[in-house]
């Protein structure tokens, strides 16, 4: 039987159930988290993960606000930073759905990893919605259904990848966070089945017509996924992929705003707004560091591009 998890709540610091070895671990790892931060966190996640190799095997339950619990092994490298209350994953993600926490909208957690999202999207702080976990890999998926599960299984996970038409895939990567079905591997990888986002439509687990944040961390394959989404693009959405830090040519930024009728969107942050691309040169200016996604967002919703002008609006107040 497995122990049970350590407990850390976000909001007030207080970390239960642990020993002093993983308390003292513990401190590394916001320690940690705090240097890196100033590069981007780069070397976070190999140093956490030797650190890890140090520790029992144990999960640890973050609570992410009052009524959002996200479990994951205890000193996971791309997760721990959780334990750095500083910090802040995506928060220009957390920025809009928080903006839009009174909005009737579905999340379409795509690439689902753990489900971080979907934990956060489906509570009550972030409005209860309903929300669709999408994770292909089985080692992640067990991870994901059990966050479900301590959540009241208030969010559907749901075993697949996302690309252009339906069918069967090879998933390979050394990196839970990192998974792709993009690579070929000889007869290596995990098989597993691939929908299109249309299908979501096709299979009655969405209507044609509603209102949806469509995150895409799909890892390299975000073009074939916006490919099989023509429909569900057409309805009040926004898509949200990762602009890759590597990538000069900006080539998921390039197709939306080049190949599609969304509206591309990026968080400046020399602004603090997000902007509307019309030059893909800002991405230029804005992705700083090779190692990192940068999350962009497409739409042709005339009620999302509403709500991100209000956002924009609410920001600006604030800052004044």
């Amino acid at each position: 039987m497995a122990p049970a998890p350590i407990q850390f709540d976000r909001a007030s610091g207080a970390l239960e159930g642990a020993n002093l070895w993983e308390r003292t671990a513990a401190l590394a790892l916001v320690t940690g988290s705090k240097i890196s931060s100033h590069f981007s966190h780069r070397g976070y996640n190999g140093c956490a993960n030797l650190l890890r190799r140090a520790l029992p095997q144990r999960n640890i339950a973050i609570k992410l606000n009052s009524d959002a619990t996200f479990e994951f092994p205890y000193g996971d490298g791309y997760w721990s930073k959780l334990l750095n209350r500083s910090y802040h994953y995506e928060d220009e993600l957390e920025i809009l759905f928080r903006h839009s926490a009174e909005v009737d909208y579905t999340l379409l957690d795509c690439g689902a990893n753990y489900g971080y999202w979907s934990v956060l999207v489906s509570s009550a702080p972030f409005g209860s919605h309903k929300a669709i976990a999408i994770e292909p890999s089985s080692q992640n998926f067990a991870k994901l259904a059990n966050n479900a599960k301590i959540n009241g299984n208030r969010f559907e996970p749901m075993k697949c990848a996302i690309g252009a038409v339906r069918g069967t895939a090879r998933l390979s990567g050394t990196k839970h966070e990192a998974f792709s079905i993009t690579g070929h591997p000889a007869g290596g990888g995990e098989q597993v089945p691939v929908i299109a986002l249309d299908n979501l439509i096709d299979d009655g687990k969405v209507p044609a017509e509603g209102k949806f944040l469509i995150k895409l961390d799909v890892e390299g394959v975000e073009i074939e996924a916006i490919k099989g989404g023509t429909r569900l693009l057409q309805s009040d959405s926004v898509i949200i992929c990762e602009e890759h830090g590597n990538d000069p040519d900006h080539t998921v930024s390039r197709y939306i705003l080049e190949q599609t009728p969304l509206q591309l969107i990026v968080y400046d942050p020399r602004s603090n707004r997000l902007e509307t691309v019309r030059e893909l040169s800002i991405l230029d200016r804005i992705k700083v560091s090779t190692h990192v996604g940068y999350n962009v967002f497409g739409t042709a919703s005339a009620f999302w591009q509403d709500r991100i002008s209000a956002l924009n609006a609410s920001t600006a107040r604030r800052m004044q």
